[in-house]
């Protein structure tokens, strides 16, 4: 069986080394980059990749953008200094599907990549287009239409609508959907799902027939709505 080739993007020489020897200890493919010029040269042929936000010459959340352009599923684990809740709401909405604080333990570090590496092997599993209506959503692209128009929308924003949709007419709660879509690891705050649900269904709202069609369950979470169906003539 090949390892999982991980990506290991930090210019601080003393984590760098330490970090890369844990991870081959551990059985994986560790490639190291010490710049975000150097990590969009290398990622290409990553399984994960693990991005220090502070780079010498781009910010770490530019080139979180940059990798994920190409490969909208390819996860990425922030390493990061900065404890402010917005740097990792900014790091989260460029495509990064965790973060970790510096100072780090290893042992939860390993945890997370393997949690991130056995849910980028379960999305690449075949997976039919889910349809509601006139919204389809096609997880294996990474897409979705309104009728025949392509929604633009972020990473988070489609994952959150692939949930609500595959479980369309039924609650899906807060607590869910933040360990579906920002995993059971997240320690910051849910308003950053409340955010996401808004902006989600303002881009919904500008479609034919798309407004009101996520309803708030007060306390419990939301739920996607299906449409109404049409009398039958008599």
């Amino acid at each position: 069986m090949t390892a999982d080739r991980i990506l290991v993007v930090e210019d601080d020489d003393a984590i760098a080394v330490n970090l890369v020897r844990a991870l081959q200890a551990s059985g994986y493919q560790v490639t190291l980059a010490r710049s975000g010029r150097e990590a969009l040269a290398k990622a290409s042929s990553s399984d994960l990749v693990l991005l220090d936000l502070g780079l010498p010459d781009y910010d770490g959340v530019e080139i979180c953008r940059k990798l994920r352009a190409p490969d909208p599923l390819l996860p990425i684990v922030m390493l990061t200094a900065r404890r402010s809740e917005i740097d990792v709401v900014l790091g989260l909405d460029a495509g990064a599907v965790d973060h970790i604080s510096k100072p780090f333990r290893l042992a939860e570090l390993l945890a997370r990549i393997r949690v991130q590496l056995r849910r980028h092997q379960a999305l690449n599993v075949e997976e039919p287009p889910i349809i509601v209506g006139d919204l389809t959503v096609d997880p294996m692209a990474h897409r979705a239409h309104w009728a025949a128009k392509e929604l633009d929308l972020r990473t988070k924003e489609f994952e959150l609508l692939t949930v609500l949709a595959a479980n369309a007419g039924r609650v899906v709660t807060r607590e869910r959907l933040m360990s579906e879509v920002w995993d059971e690891h997240w320690f910051g705050s849910t308003k950053t799902l409340d955010v996401h649900i808004a902006t989600l269904r303002r881009k919904l709202a500008e479609q034919p027939g798309g407004s009101e069609l996520i309803t708030t369950i007060r306390s419990v979470g939301y739920r996607y709505e299906r449409p109404v169906e049409p009398d039958a003539p008599q």
